[in-house]
């Protein structure tokens, strides 16, 4: 290996492997109270060409060793963990804008950047990708595209999945490829898209293609108070049916809405629903009207632009706030998962009752889409008998079990990685067998980030 990397791109240092032994999922918190490094990789490599990883996975092959890729390690779901030993290829120095296109709305970039410096990237230039998860100040291109993530806007501008134009990366064999990028083809299924969401286990993502949109021209903000959930969705669902394009949407549950509040020194009994709209100067008001008729006719109590604005402000606060509950000794942690409208509530109170076995639960609705939602649940409390991994699998089994039998997805953006990949059978059903194939077929040593989604 040290043939293919310099020694200032390559190590097996302590404080190295210590630090690449956990992402941030919750169990690399248990595990650290325990005095416990369960899974620390034995090299840490980074690399600045393709080459590179094309000569890293060729040596893979050759000696038998996993390689688990590896963007800003911001994952919540232990997906780059090596739990077989082997090599982080963490790609963080490919960190590259290469090429705009103006003309056709595209940017094309390295995965390994930062997503906050390539959203400043297209500002500068008069762009957005917009796409803004909460871990945008420390989460990569790559990972984004690896788990299929979604932004805070993602109602107007969609997910990462949805902005993937072309890829490049390398295959398990040392395979370069470079996807052709259309605007759209019927060229069969799209084969780079099947690497979208696929965790590092069947290819490494050295770059990509997305389509971006001019910065928008004005933003508008409201907020409203509705008696209960049922309610507020339903206003939701017929601003949407409306084709009103609002850039978030995000409705807080009776227990979020107290703390939500709280924050801004209000009380009111209810759920809070905010909306953000972001658009050209022409259309912005009418659309923003249009919604305000509907919301008021639905029920709600207009509160203004200050609780939106609130949130608008403090919308990346969240990522930063969960270390001081576990120095506290508690545990928390959130489930994202999403379901139609026809089935959203279904899905919303059966999750709810599950989670609450063991934990205080509170959600919001938001990723909002003309067909359904996601609906994001935070569970906080003290460890059971058990201690806190027993009782967070058990807190994760019940919600997890409850959303399959409802019918909802297990996941809307944080991906799969250890924690969800026990549900994948059921997720998929009989098609999970092509994913199965896939891996067989494309990585046949199983050398690429064992043991994450359906992988062994």
């Amino acid at each position: 290996m040290a043939s293919i990397f310099p020694a200032d791109r390559l190590s097996a240092s302590l404080p190295d492997r210590i630090a690449y032994a956990r992402d941030l999922w919750p169990m690399g918190q248990f595990w650290a109270r325990e005095g416990k490094l369960p899974h620390p990789p034995e090299v840490v490599v980074w690399p600045e060409s393709v080459g590179e990883i094309v000569a890293l996975l060729r040596l893979a092959n050759e000696k038998r060793f996993p390689v688990i890729p590896m963007g800003a390690g911001s994952g919540v779901c232990g997906g780059t963990l090596a739990i077989h030993g082997g090599v982080i290829l963490d790609l963080k120095r490919m960190k590259r804008v290469r090429h705009l296109d103006e003309s056709s709305l595209l940017v094309t970039a390295e995965a390994g950047i930062i997503g906050q410096h390539l959203e400043e990237w297209l500002n500068a230039h008069g762009y957005t990708l917009g796409h803004f998860p909460s871990s945008i100040y420390c989460s990569s291109f790559g990972g984004w595209i690896a788990t299929r993530s979604a932004g805070q806007l993602s109602t107007k501008y969609g997910k990462i999945e949805d902005m993937v134009m072309g890829l490049e990366g390398v295959l398990p064999d040392g395979t370069v490829f470079s996807s052709k990028v259309s605007p759209r083809s019927a060229a069969g299924p799209r084969l780079d898209h099947l690497l979208v969401g696929s965790e590092g286990t069947l290819a490494v993502i050295t770059a990509a293609t997305a389509r971006i949109r001019p910065l928008p021209e004005a933003r508008r903000f409201a907020g409203y108070i509705y008696r209960d959930v049922r309610t507020g969705l339903d206003a939701i669902r017929k601003v949407m049916r409306r084709g009103l394009d609002p850039a978030a949407v995000r409705l807080y549950d009776e227990t979020d809405t107290a703390m939500s509040l709280a924050s801004l020194g209000l009380t009111a009994e209810g759920c809070l629903l905010l909306l953000v709209f972001e658009d050209v100067v022409d259309l912005i008001d009418a659309k923003a009207g249009l919604a305000d008729a509907i919301c008021r006719a639905e029920g709600g109590e207009a509160l203004g632009p200050a609780p939106a604005e609130h949130w608008w402000k403090h919308r990346y606060d969240i990522s930063y706030q969960q270390s001081p509950i576990y120095r506290g000794g508690l545990m928390v942690d959130t489930i994202e998962v999403a379901g139609t409208w026809s089935n959203l509530m279904r899905l919303y109170d059966a999750m709810r009752a599950a989670i609450g076995k063991r934990m205080t639960c509170l959600a919001h609705f938001s990723h909002v889409y003309p067909e359904g939602a996601s609906i994001y649940f935070t569970f906080v409390g003290p460890a059971g008998p058990g201690g806190d991994a027993e009782t967070y699998r058990a807190v994760w089994g019940d919600a997890m079990d409850a959303c399959i039998k409802m019918g909802g997805t297990i996941t809307h953006h944080h991906g799969v990685g250890l924690l969800k990949a026990p549900w994948m059978g059921e997720e998929h059903g009989p098609l999970i067998r092509i994913y199965r194939a896939l891996k067989q077929a494309l990585d046949p040593n199983g050398i690429m980030n064992p043991g994450k989604l359906d992988a062994p």
